[in-house]
């Protein structure tokens, strides 16, 4: 197969993702990441059948995902991101041939209340593991959520201020901090796109610089990005790359967008925080160990090396 984009750290390649998946070396990726279809019955550029019947839905998935199982490293992660409802019966597939670690759920609205039911406001991004142990794990600590508008603590840590991490708030399985793609200057396509900071988060927590990142289902190149500024190598496909292949030819602004997500990560409080802070007449209780953090650019800013077509 010839890559339709080829870059330092990956390369993409514009086809089916059972037939790419099926080219792949046995336990050789040490994250792979799924973003498929919801099947809701949406028109894609690529004109494939999102709107399957439940059972044929259901079984593509776990073709790909038991592709996905055998291309994993002993201890590599496979993290799956879906609606709910199809998380259920794919995470029973995936818990008979892996090991759970977690149920994340993203806090994210993108759609309209539904009459006489919930209103829906969180995806589902489960977490396996090959093998017992995961061989990489280091996730991000957050900052102390804070208002938007004051500055000031959602959440009040009373007497342990003096104990909290200068670092950060440990991460939790639920994220509320991941905001839909909706700025113009971020939003790559017409349909939805994962937010840089959600595949940050994905692959700090489970990649090293140097590791081998796999994402099937392309979309708008997230993963390819986040992994490519942050040095980890990474393989794709997609059945329509366009894009893809746009984003890379800017991929300077994914670069300084990321350097932001890189500031206010690992912190106990973000600058802009204490700026409102002491804005308000609120400033930051001196009993919390703030540490000077010195924020460090994105690994690469290489853009497109070689580029073909099939």
């Amino acid at each position: 197969m010839i890559p339709i984009l080829q870059t330092s750290y990956g390369r993409l390649y514009q086809i089916d993702c059972l037939a790419f998946l099926r080219t792949l070396e046995a336990e050789s990726v040490d994250l792979a990441f799924a973003d498929p279809p919801f099947n809701l019955g949406k028109k894609y550029s690529s004109k494939i059948d999102d709107a399957k019947a439940e059972h044929e839905y259901l079984s593509w998935s776990q073709q790909w995902l038991d592709e996905l199982i055998r291309v994993l490293k002993p201890g590599g992660s496979l993290f799956l991101w879906n609606l709910p409802k199809w998380n259920l019966p794919l995470g029973a597939h995936l818990g008979r041939k892996l090991t759970f670690r977690h149920w994340i759920a993203v806090d994210i609205k993108y759609s309209l209340p539904i009459p006489k039911r919930l209103y829906p406001s969180h995806y589902s991004l489960l977490y396996f593991i090959k093998g017992d142990k995961p061989a990489i794990f280091h996730p991000d600590r957050t900052p102390v959520p804070c208002c938007r508008h004051c500055g000031g603590e959602l959440r009040d840590y009373g007497g342990y201020k003096h104990k909290m991490n200068p670092q950060g708030v440990s991460l939790s399985d639920v994220w509320t901090d991941i905001s839909p793609v909706r700025h113009a200057k971020y939003k790559k396509r017409d349909a939805n796109a994962l937010p840089l900071r959600l595949m940050d988060r994905v692959i700090s927590l489970a990649s090293d610089p140097g590791s081998l990142v796999l994402d099937p289902f392309g979309g708008s190149g997230t993963s390819y990005v986040a992994a490519e500024l942050t040095g980890r190598h990474w393989l794709g496909c997609e059945l329509e790359c366009s894009d893809i292949l746009d984003r890379f030819d800017a991929i300077d602004s994914d670069k300084e967008h990321l350097t932001q997500i890189h500031a206010d990560k690992n912190t106990l409080f973000t600058d802009a925080d204490i700026a409102r802070m002491e804005k308000s007449g609120r400033p930051l209780s001196p009993k919390y160990k703030i540490e000077k953090k010195k924020c460090e650019c994105p690994a690469t800013s290489s853009t497109r090396d070689l580029f073909t077509s099939i």
